[in-house]
């Protein structure tokens, strides 16, 4: 086996171990005005097809085709409306429908340039057009650095729930070019590291550890913090797919918080209000305080996990995210549409401490509803 991580050219590689289907995540700056030598190799003809949105387009667009004009690849765009608003049926038919007026061939490759929303989007597309063609992700927010575009989740939304329509299909190539992050607005950045945090605690205490004294630096912008970041989680990601790339068993674990976070961003409509990170971080205190009510994780963690969160000026209660009228019954019942359920049954992804998350369906409804209420309460009251 390839060794996970290298440093080349002041760039970091991990490698997602996958037998044929193996690829790079190459974390470092400048890589989407640099792009062209990196996509050449792999590109199975010379013409890709970039998606992005507004947004992403106007920062990163101009500096992504200059790099693939120079290297002599071919290339179009199509450009999508930004936000989780965009991960529909409606937008994937127009999104294919452009692709096949464009005469995308089976031996070319989409370009995800854009967030998470772009690369589920675009991944998705890549999958089922043509019967799959190739597609490399270009991930520009810190969120998709560190998760979404790793590990060949491609979906769309449903009106009953986040991501329930998708295909796992793996990319050829992630480049993660950290100095994209330089343009996202402070909420989006505090947003991402709402992921970030959850791989030291599934499995990395040292790594939450140094998120607690560089953190703040992260948030502020720092390279050095930023690239640590990324390398750290994408590790920690790549190691887990490898294992287990469709989420039978330790896969799961990426979803920490997730279960609770998915509830809140369908009872949002996925309007805008409520950025998935910021679910996840409220998730993530919600799953540290079921299992500190199992007696299962000390006290001082689950309270050390909400402090570090809201430190890093993250909510890490549901009545910060301004859902109105929301219930125990209403979040039990986004939660019964969670991809995880058996047979009926809620899956949770629960701690016995920061950095001992494990996975389990032995938890009794009647507590999740109960720390719920509790949990709620603030949101009824104020």
């Amino acid at each position: 086996m390839a060794k996970l991580e290298q440093q080349v050219e002041n760039t970091t590689t991990v490698r997602v171990e996958l037998a044929e289907r193996s690829y790079d995540i190459v974390i470092g700056e400048g890589l989407l005005a640099g792009a062209g030598p990196y996509l050449t190799p792999i590109l199975a003809r010379q013409r890709v097809v970039i998606v992005s949105d507004e947004t992403v387009a106007g920062l990163h667009l101009a500096a992504l085709q200059a790099s693939l004009n120079k290297a002599g690849i071919d290339n179009d765009a199509v450009i999508i409306p930004p936000g989780e608003g965009s991960k529909n049926f409606a937008q994937l038919q127009s999104l294919l429908d452009r692709l096949i007026e464009l005469r995308v061939e089976r031996r070319d490759t989409v370009l995800a340039l854009g967030g998470g929303v772009i690369g589920d989007l675009a991944g998705f597309a890549a999958a089922i057009l043509r019967r799959g063609i190739d597609f490399i992700q270009l991930p520009t927010t810190l969120l998709s650095q560190v998760d979404s575009s790793v590990g060949g989740k491609t979906a769309i939304n449903a009106a009953q729930g986040k991501n329930l329509i998708g295909a796992f299909y793996q990319p050829r190539l992630v480049l993660a070019d950290v100095a994209a992050l330089a343009s996202l607005p402070a909420r989006e950045l505090r947003a991402g590291y709402g992921e970030v945090v959850k791989y030291g605690l599934i499995n990395d205490f040292a790594f939450f550890e140094w998120l607690e004294k560089n953190g703040a630096d992260l948030l502020a912008g720092s390279t050095d913090a930023l690239r640590h970041a990324v390398a750290v989680s994408c590790r920690s990601k790549a190691a887990i797919v490898a294992r287990d790339e469709r989420e039978h068993g330790d896969r799961a674990l990426l979803n920490l918080g997730h279960t609770f976070a998915h509830a809140l961003e369908a009872e949002a409509g996925y309007d805008g209000r409520v950025l998935h990170g910021e679910a996840v971080s409220v998730g993530l205190n919600m799953a540290f305080t079921l299992s500190r009510r199992l007696d299962l994780c000390p006290s001082q963690d689950s309270e050390r996990v909400r402090r570090h969160l809201s430190a890093m000026g993250l909510p890490t209660e549901a009545g910060q995210l301004g859902l109105d009228g929301l219930t125990a019954e209403i979040m039990l019942a986004h939660m019964r549409q969670d991809k995880k359920v058996a047979d009926g049954q809620l899956t949770f992804v629960l701690a016995r401490g920061i950095g001992r998350s494990f996975i389990t369906k032995d938890v009794d409804e009647g507590t999740v509803r109960e720390m719920l209420q509790d949990a709620l309460q603030p949101a009824k009251a104020g």
